[in-house]
């Protein structure tokens, strides 16, 4: 099943929210520090409600610890940006894939977009809005990977 793989999140209701998501669907849910708050952060916590205890949750420290683990496991990293090469919607998604989402100001780093195996982009139809939410984005992308490998029947 694929994993959610946040890269340096900064705003701890998102990534409580996202937390939730991962949850509901039993899918891991991996950090990538540094964070721009502390696990324990009580925002965090009250966004994921009482779901914390069914999270799969892991921290990496940086990124270099997060591609060291990647390594041992495999599978396709898919960086998710605005500027993605591809419309998530028609990419194909495989049951090994790590979909990594970067920081809600900034995005994923050059250098971790130069690593991914495919770059995706959720269209937008008007043009000055720039991105979605982080948690809707994570949805969106976890969901469309989970309806293609016939996760939602």
């Amino acid at each position: 099943m694929p994993r959610i793989v946040l890269v340096n999140p900064q705003i701890p209701p998102n990534t409580g929210n996202i937390a939730r998501t991962c949850a509901a669907t039993g899918t891991e849910l991996h950090l990538v520090g540094p964070l721009g708050f502390e696990i324990s952060d009580r925002q965090l916590k009250r966004a994921g409600l009482d779901y914390w205890p069914y999270v799969d949750l892991h921290y990496h420290e940086t990124f270099d610890a997060f591609e060291v683990y990647h390594q041992t496991l495999g599978g396709r990293q898919l960086g998710f940006s605005a500027s993605g090469q591809y419309n998530y919607s028609k990419f194909e998604f495989q049951e090994e894939d790590w979909l990594l989402f970067g920081c809600e100001t900034q995005g994923l780093p050059r250098e971790v977009l130069a690593q991914c195996d495919a770059t995706l982009h959720i269209p937008m139809s008007q043009a000055h809005v720039r991105s979605l939410n982080l948690s809707v984005s994570a949805a969106i992308g976890l969901f469309e990977a989970r309806r293609q490998l016939g996760y939602l029947g």
